[in-house]
Formats: structure tokens, C-alpha cells, sequence
């Protein structure tokens, strides 16, 4: 290694309006996100930042998704990792997971992740139904990425305690208050998750949970030292939530930010934030 720190972007999107539209993108908040955005115009920027290697995550829950971003890794040297999605409560969830396996790609699908922040029911990973899916995704040999609201924590703390077999990944570091400058009970839930051995947490999406327009790296601290001290680097991994992060910042400003905010690590800290723990977790 040369220069500066390589990494690997742990979490990123992409969608293409031509080809489905992206419900969730509303209102005059989320309109510079309508828009195609695609591995063309991710590749310059994090280029020219140093990422050698990324995963790229589900947007919408549309069985057709999957198959596509395995094909678009297929044919791309930078993305490294699909977090796809199937249906957990769907009986044939095994089967579902060994087809895709054999698509084009099919050999870098490496997560599931369902939008549980959507789901009306907090306790919604504990039904029997997702329970079953959950362990079809452990005995798969994959992980399962959570991206949840902070009251649904005490749930995916209990899910992390009922499948110690299945690796889980909290995105986003569980969504937290900053906006309003809080840190309860989301500090106390991350920890109880932290200590749960099978558990990973992501460095990513704190710029969109802060004020849009006028965050500051102070602002994300106490929130990166939460999950920093409850999770450790071994388990703590980067990702950049590019685009949804140019809502508040370019890609350069949140790696530039994330640097910050672990620059008092040791060198083999920041580089498990940065790329060993991805690499590990996801197996990449």
C-alpha cells in the first residue's frame, strides 16, 4: 500500500429510473436523488478517493433487483459485494438463495437485507416467519445487513440472541437522533446489540441522520465514539450510503469526515474500519 489509506465502501446503491421507479424517493427533500445514478458515475469518485472494492446494497424490495446488481458485479471489477433481497417469510427461501448463487454473479452475493425500518410491527425480525428466513440466510453463508429505526433495536437485539449462527450487520449504526442531538435509549440499544458476538456495525449514513444543511464532524462524534466503543474497529466497518449521502455531502466530504472521526485510532485500527472488517464480515 502506498499514499493514503485504501478502503473498501462497505455500503452504496445504485437504480436506474428507466428501469424501475424508486418509490421512496419523495418530496422536495429527497428531488436531487431523482435521478439515475449508476456504477459510471460512482467509479470517479471513489477512485479519487481510494476505494478499491465496494458492496453494493438493496434499494427496493422487488424480487428482479438482486438478479440485476449480481449481473452488474459480474461485470465489474469495483463492487466486490451484493446485499440483495429476497422474501424471509417465503417457504422456499432456501431454494431462492441457492438460485441466485447460480446467476451471473451469483458468486458475489454475499448478505439479505429486508427495509424492516418500514415495517409497522417494532418486533417485526421476531416473528416465526422471518425467524425461518433468517436462519435459511445463516445456513446460506450469508449475512444479513439491518437497516432499522432506533425503537426497532431491542428487537435485533433479541434476533442477534435467537440466531448466534447468522452474522448481523447494522447499517447506518442503527439510524440515530442527530438531527435533534440525542443519544438515548439509541446509545444504550447499540450497546446491548454490540454485545452480541455475531454482530457488525457500519460506519455509514450519519451525514443524512444529521441537519442536512449545516452538520458538522463534531456533530457525528459522539455517535461514531458510541459505536466505536461498543463495537470496537474488529467490528466496525465504512461505507459511504453514496448517493443518498449527497443529500448532505459529497463522497469525498464523508470519507473525509469518517477519517475524522477515527483519526485517533492506531494504523491497524483504521484499517480495520476501513477495509478488514468488510473483507472479513462479508467474506469479500
Amino acid at each position: 500500500m502506498t499514499g493514503r489509506q485504501r478502503i473498501v465502501d462497505a455500503h452504496h446503491h445504485v437504480w436506474d429510473l428507466s428501469v424501475r421507479d424508486q418509490e421512496w424517493i419523495t418530496g422536495e427533500e429527497l428531488a436531487p436523488l431523482r435521478r439515475t445514478f449508476t456504477l459510471t458515475d460512482l467509479e470517479p469518485e471513489a477512485g479519487a478517493a481510494g476505494v478499491y472494492a465496494t458492496v453494493l446494497v438493496q434499494t427496493v424490495t422487488v424480487p428482479e433487483e438482486t438478479p440485476e446488481f449480481l449481473a452488474l458485479a459480474d461485470g465489474n471489477d469495483l463492487v466486490a459485494g451484493v446485499v440483495g433481497w429476497t422474501d424471509l417469510t417465503a417457504p422456499g427461501i432456501a431454494d431462492t438463495l441457492a438460485a441466485l448463487r447460480e446467476l451471473p454473479g451469483g458468486d458475489r452475493l454475499v448478505g439479505i437485507r429486508h427495509q424492516v425500518q418500514g415495517e409497522s410491527d417494532p418486533e417485526w425480525l421476531l416473528r416465526p416467519e422471518v425467524q425461518r428466513g433468517l436462519s435459511a440466510v445463516a445456513a446460506a453463508g450469508l449475512v444479513y445487513d439491518l437497516v432499522v429505526q432506533p425503537h426497532q433495536l431491542p428487537a435485533t437485539v433479541r434476533a442477534a440472541a435467537l440466531l448466534p449462527e447468522l452474522t448481523f450487520v447494522l447499517d447506518h449504526a442503527g439510524k440515530p437522533p442527530i438531527a435533534t442531538r440525542s443519544l438515548h435509549p439509541w446509545a444504550e440499544d447499540v450497546r446491548a446489540l454490540a454485545d452480541r458476538p455475531n454482530t457488525v456495525c457500519k460506519l455509514s449514513g450519519l451525514v443524512t441522520e444529521a441537519d442536512l444543511h449545516s452538520w458538522t464532524v463534531d456533530d457525528l462524534r459522539p455517535y461514531a465514539d458510541t459505536v466505536l466503543d461498543a463495537f470496537g474497529p474488529d467490528r466496525l466497518m465504512f461505507g459511504s450510503d453514496w448517493p443518498v449521502c449527497r443529500l448532505a455531502a459529497s463522497y469525498t466530504e464523508v470519507v473525509d469526515a469518517a477519517r475524522a472521526l477515527t483519526e485517533g485510532l492506531g494504523a491497524d485500527e483504521r484499517s480495520a474500519v476501513f477495509a478488514t472488517t468488510a473483507e472479513r464480515t462479508y467474506g469479500l
